[in-house]
């Protein structure tokens, strides 16, 4: 019985050890991330609120009309474009919040991809003009039932994550293409590329890549894009091209009226 009651508790203990290193991570873990996205948030804060005290002095000291017209524009457009960034940050954390708590509420309805890949493309060009995005899609491909909105979403978030991981101006593809009753469509970017072993990690929540240290964000983008996707039934997942780049693909079900069913 003694021998019985001294390995039961040496059990507890152990057990106990075990919880407390696990709570002592998971609150490094927490510190990590907040600092993280403390950094991100403050980023395009600084930006914007120094480009407002500046024009405000301008505008104080009576010499509007001294400023150069190029910089009054380039400081419009950087607290602009700053405005921009922080948007996506605080609608990526919010996104994320409610997927976690199944808030998604999907309106589905039939949508030609063509229309898709438009609506998002007509957003990606308000915040990455400098990239052009080459789109190759056959004509045939069916309709897909999606939520259109969070759909563009997903895919927006897909060529976002795609421009900023490769160089300035460099081209974007998106692909389209049919396999039985699935439409798969592909991002593809000739950027750094992802190391073949963080492949399965990089739809984690909060996952930044070993190569994407001096890169802005705070992993989250994939990470919704993948939620959005599965809550459609389908699937998405990246690959590494060959001469460098990544691919990143997701494929839907086909519109069960595109097949000939009711």
């Amino acid at each position: 019985a003694s021998l019985a009651a001294l390995a039961i508790e040496r059990a507890r203990l152990s057990e106990q050890a075990s919880q407390a290193k696990i709570l002592e991570n998971t609150e490094r873990l927490q510190e990590a991330l907040l600092n993280s996205i403390s950094h991100e948030l403050r980023t395009p804060l600084v930006s914007i609120t120094g480009t407002l005290s500046t024009l405000a002095e301008v505008q104080d000291n009576g010499s509007i009309g001294a400023a150069e017209p190029s910089a009054w524009r380039e400081m419009v457009e950087t607290a602009y474009e700053e405005s921009q960034r922080l948007n996506l940050l605080v609608g990526n954390l919010l996104d994320m919040t409610r997927l976690e708590a199944g808030a998604f509420q999907l309106t589905l309805e039939p949508c030609d991809i063509q229309d898709l890949v438009g609506i998002a493309l007509a957003r990606f060009a308000q915040r990455r003009s400098e990239h052009t995005v080459q789109v190759s899609l056959p004509d045939e491909l069916p309709l897909v039932t999606i939520d259109v909105t969070l759909m563009v979403q997903a895919l927006l978030n897909l060529l976002d994550n795609a421009a900023k991981y490769s160089p300035e101006e460099a081209s974007i593809e998106i692909q389209g293409s049919l396999a039985q009753d699935r439409v798969i469509l592909t991002v593809l970017d000739r950027g750094i590329g992802i190391p073949p072993v963080e492949l399965p990690h990089i739809f984690d929540k909060f996952f930044r890549s070993s190569r994407s240290r001096r890169i802005g964000g705070i992993g989250l983008g994939l990470s919704i894009s993948k939620g959005i996707v599965e809550a459609h039934n389908g699937r998405i997942w990246a690959e590494n091209r060959p001469g460098g780049g990544s691919a990143i693909s997701l494929s839907l079900p086909v519109h069960l009226a595109s097949e000939g069913r009711v």
